[in-house]
């Protein structure tokens, strides 16, 4: 389950009411027009889970791989990995996965130190198919692990991408095994598509369930359940001045990948010019509880009052790990938390982080994560998108492309075509 409170005065006035309406009739529409493709991926992907489940059935090498290796950046790869930081530690059968992302070449030798030719598969993630990191890297993959990609290495090799994009037309000429990307799914909005749904499933991690919190997240959303949702992509809206920025707080090291997930989403969805020519946006901070408000609570709550701040608090971590009664010299002041587990103290933390704030009249609001399960997170994964296209939808910006990106593509291709 998905809890969910504002500890803030949140009035929803006539002008948020109209905001709401509106943007619950343009989301609706974008749903049933499927221009926006997001909305039914927790069905639509369904089918792929098993699709990729009788593929690596098929094939003696996939069902003996002990490594998955993503390589994507942005989009391609943020929210599988998001993902895999959330259910490795209860998936002790899974594959190992890693990420390669950026085209940093420590990180990147230091990876390919670590990878056997012999028992991974590289899955190349690209929706344009024409990135030039990941293409990059695949390049460089090639070279590095003599991949024969033309012949006896194919199957080491999947590629998720659109389709009849470049990438596509490169697995198809050489016979390479491909899964395409719904062309009406922005790259941001896909963890749900082939883009999470194959490197997961190849490496053993059970997709269907968080699939079906999406589903049941966005069904709820668009069956009557969408007050807490527009209210709130209303009150940031209608105050973007007064509060430009969000802290998102997650009190669980296992939800840091899904933080940074969300930054890009809005980050990259929200940050527009709209339709007056002015330019807006809702500026996203992720943070992990405890550690960092150890560094970033000053600021929230001395500092500039231009923020609202959103808590993630996990019920139930699942294990019993308790603070032993042990008695230090000099070190006697922390004796009052000994007995209690570390679930009742980073919870506590949560809580009275959260009143501190409260207590300077910051507009504050909380979701409360009963367990980790596929559900749950796949219900979190919907709610941030429908949150993020309805702030967008009430901006009067498209929330779904990205041109300020695209500009500094261009720029790179002239840099080094001279």
């Amino acid at each position: 389950m998905l809890y969910f409170e504002e500890d803030f005065n949140w009035q929803v006035t006539d002008e948020a009411e109209k905001l709401m309406q509106k943007a619950f009739e343009k989301l609706r529409q974008e749903k049933e027009s499927k221009s926006v493709g997001y909305y039914t991926l927790g069905k639509d992907s369904l089918p792929l889970v098993q699709e990729v489940q009788e593929y690596q059935a098929s094939s003696e090498y996939l069902k003996n791989i002990e490594c998955v290796v993503v390589v994507g950046i942005g989009g391609s790869s943020l929210g599988t990995k998001a993902l895999h930081s959330i259910f490795k530690e209860k998936c002790s059968n899974c594959k190992e996965m890693l990420f390669l992302e950026n085209p940093d070449e420590i990180d990147l030798s230091k990876k390919f130190a670590r990878i056997k030719k012999e028992t991974t598969v590289f899955v190349i993630v690209s929706k344009s198919g024409n990135t030039v990191e990941t293409i990059s890297i695949f390049k460089k993959i090639i070279e590095v692990f003599d991949l024969n990609y033309e012949k006896e290495d194919r199957e080491k090799i999947i590629i998720v991408t659109d389709y009849d994009s470049n990438l596509h037309k490169f697995a198809n000429y050489y016979g390479i095994k491909s899964y395409t990307i719904p062309s009406n799914v922005g790259g941001r909005f896909s963890v749900l598509s082939a883009v999470g749904v194959v490197p997961l499933t190849l490496a053993g991690f059970e997709i269907s369930s968080v699939l079906k919190g999406a589903s049941d997240m966005i069904n709820s959303f668009f069956a009557g359940e969408k007050e807490n949702i527009l209210k709130k992509a209303a009150f940031y809206v209608s105050h973007k001045k007064v509060y430009p920025m969000n802290v998102l707080f997650s009190y669980a090291n296992c939800l840091e990948d899904f933080t940074k997930w969300y930054v890009q989403l809005w980050g990259e969805s929200l940050g527009k010019i709209d339709t007056k020519g002015e330019h807006v946006g809702l500026t996203p901070i992720g943070h992990i509880g405890s550690v960092d408000q150890h560094s970033f609570l000053q600021l929230i709550i001395e500092g500039c009052r231009d923020k609202t701040v959103t808590f993630i608090k996990l019920e139930n971590f699942e294990k019993r790990l308790k603070i032993p009664n042990i008695e230090l010299k000099f070190l006697e002041k922390t004796d009052f938390i000994n007995g209690y587990t570390f679930n009742e103290l980073i919870d506590g933390e949560c809580e009275a982080t959260k009143e501190s704030i409260i207590a300077q009249n910051i507009p504050v609001d909380m979701i409360t994560i009963s367990k980790i399960d596929g559900e749950n997170i796949g219900k979190l994964i919907a709610y941030y998108e429908l949150l993020t296209s309805a702030c967008g939808n009430m901006m009067d910006i498209n929330p779904y492309n990205q041109p300020g990106v695209e500009l500094g593509k261009k720029i790179l291709v002239k840099k080094f075509s001279k």
